[in-house]
């Protein structure tokens, strides 16, 4: 009786066990692992059932161990066949969104980005109908979880221009947010977001960065914020204008704690014409703009040689110049923060160099006596800043003597100008002719070597006139004269 149940057994499971074998593999399983999940869970699904069948069978000892043994085996070749599948189709599934990127800049002028990612991994309805949510086995998976993600911001070059360069977030569930910052080595509108994530996936979409409107001002940044100026010259500070605001739109430029003998006026780069107030709009909130300032010829009272100038430049609301005008005195950075308006602190230090000048009203004369040979000439400082030790190098014909008077000149102001006298005496033996006499003049500004243009004086030599022959010529024409004159009248008479 034992016998014919054992085989009567066997007889019906036959059958089962040619159903639990897992089917032969789809090779378009990899282009469509929706299809392959559905396989999978299918075999999945029959090799649960049959393993609980013949458990039950084995305990009841109607089966042999060896055939328990092959429906778990056959379970967990389909458990690990469906866990792929899913995992597949989860990967693929997966995506990682930017849900926002926000640039701000704090106290310390530093540019920074926030960077907020969101988990936007949606499965199909599809999918939500092959595989229960509640399965312990899927959520074992964690579907709603994207596990080591990697952030990174770099510029069109492909450059990495975070600081750090690369942050990286353990997980990211589906509904949570995580927000990340940087800090920006290069002031960048628009910004290249690197993620990496998942098996290897990776997103690099080109954003532009949204500014922080709470804010509520217009930053300011100049990369040549200080500047050496030379007095009766001009400077040029180029600023960069951002809005970081919801509410303003107009702002007038004002410079602040700039000394009155120092003129100022902004103008936008590229433009021409003085500007006062500027005005963002939503496809334009960034603003490139020079501030031109001129320094007095000479040092003033309140513009002294070499003495830096702290001033600020500041953007103030139309709706804060009330404000602004009402304040007395000097700016600092304190009143300036109170107002709470954009700024930039800005240095500028006067210099001065000195320039020598040689005037002289003649280079040519003509010796024709014995003698000297004198020359003025005026030596002026035309430059912003006093000169010292200036001294003459006189470059003469051979046996020539020289002369300057004064030889040195220890110091010469702004504008100031002082007449030098140059001797030149020839050898008593010289020929007739053109000599040429170089002048070269150093000096010395600000410790720094100044040179004037040389300066050429030519020295023409005359023959020596014979008073005798000259005389004995001179008599003999009044002679001959006299004599024409004598015979004419003679023989007019006759």
């Amino acid at each position: 009786m034992r016998l014919s149940l054992f085989v009567l057994a066997f007889l019906i499971l036959i059958p089962i066990e040619s159903q639990a074998q897992s089917p032969f593999p789809n090779a378009r399983d990899d282009s469509y692992p929706l299809l392959g999940l559905k396989r999978a869970k299918s075999t999945y699904d029959r090799a649960s059932n049959e393993l609980n069948r013949k458990k039950a069978l084995w305990e009841k000892d109607l089966i042999s161990p060896e055939e328990y043994e092959t429906a778990l085996n056959t379970f967990q070749d389909a458990e690990v066949n469906y866990q792929q599948s899913l995992l597949v189709l989860l990967f693929e599934q997966q995506f990682v969104s930017i849900k926002r990127a926000l640039k701000t800049q704090g106290d310390d002028n530093v540019k920074r980005v926030r960077v907020t990612l969101e988990n936007t991994t949606s499965a199909t309805e599809e999918f939500a109908q092959i595989v229960n949510m509640e399965d312990e086995l899927f959520r074992s998976l964690q579907p709603d979880v994207i596990h080591n993600i990697y952030v990174s911001l770099s510029n069109d070059d492909g450059a990495i221009i975070s600081s750090p360069y690369e942050i990286k977030i353990d997980q990211l569930k589906s509904g949570v947010p995580v927000t990340v910052n940087f800090d920006l080595l290069q002031d960048l509108d628009e910004v290249t977001v690197n993620i990496i994530y998942g098996n290897g996936a990776s997103r690099n979409p080109k954003v532009f960065l949204e500014k922080d409107a709470s804010a509520n001002k217009v930053l300011i940044q100049s990369e040549r914020f200080s500047q050496e100026v030379e007095l009766g010259n001009s400077a040029t500070y180029g600023l960069g204008l951002e809005l970081f605001s919801g509410s303003d739109d107009t702002y007038k430029l004002e410079v602040v704690n700039l000394p009155a003998s120092v003129t100022r006026y902004f103008n936008e780069q590229g433009e021409q014409g003085r500007i006062s107030q500027i005005k963002f709009t939503e496809s334009k909130n960034t603003i490139q703009a020079n501030l031109q300032v001129s320094l007095p010829d000479r040092p003033t009272s309140d513009v002294i040689m070499d003495a830096p100038i702290d001033f600020y430049v500041m953007a103030v609301p139309v709706t804060k110049l009330d404000q602004f005008s009402a304040h007395q005195g000097a700016w600092t950075e304190e009143d300036i923060r109170a107002l709470d308006v954009g700024f930039v602190r800005l240095e500028m230090i006067p210099r001065g160099v000195g320039r020598l000048v040689i005037k002289a009203p003649q280079l040519y004369n003509e010796l024709e006596d014995e003698g000297p040979v004198e020359f003025t000439f005026e030596v002026v400082n035309e430059g912003t800043r006093r000169l010292n030790n200036i001294e003459f190098e006189l470059s003469a014909p051979f046996q020539w003597e020289k002369r300057i008077e004064p030889a040195v000149i220890p110091e010469l102001g702004i504008r100031e100008e002082l007449t030098v006298k140059m001797y030149l005496t020839p050898p008593t033996d010289i020929s007739v002719g053109r000599y040429e006499t170089r002048l070269r003049s150093t000096s010395l500004s600000d410790n720094q070597p100044v040179n004037a243009e040389d300066k050429t004086f030519t020295v023409q030599i005359a023959a020596q006139a014979n008073v005798f022959g000259t005389a004995f010529i001179l008599l003999l024409i009044i002679g001959l004269v006299s004599g024409l004159v004598y015979f004419g009248i003679k023989l007019s008479r006759k």
